[in-house]
């Protein structure tokens, strides 16, 4: 499994759609900025593990949770 920028956007857009939630709302939750949450969903920037973790608590879900769902979007491109 390699590590791709696309498939953690794509996985945090779904989960935030899915909660209802807008890139402000997401963003403010998760003490980012909106511009970073957006670079991050494109697959522009690179978030690390401290954001990772601050977006998936504001998703309510555990960090662990959230790696995995990254991990079986990966998986579906493989």
């Amino acid at each position: 499994m390699q590590f791709d920028n696309t498939a953690i956007g794509k996985t945090i857009r779904t989960l935030r759609k899915e909660k209802r939630l807008s890139q402000d709302v997401l963003s403010g939750l998760a003490g980012i900025a909106r511009t970073h949450l957006t670079m991050i969903e494109n697959g522009n920037k690179q978030a690390n593990f401290e954001t990772l973790w601050r977006i998936a608590l504001a998703l309510n879900m555990r960090p662990s949770e959230l790696v995995k769902k990254i991990e079986e979007e990966i998986e579906k491109k493989c």
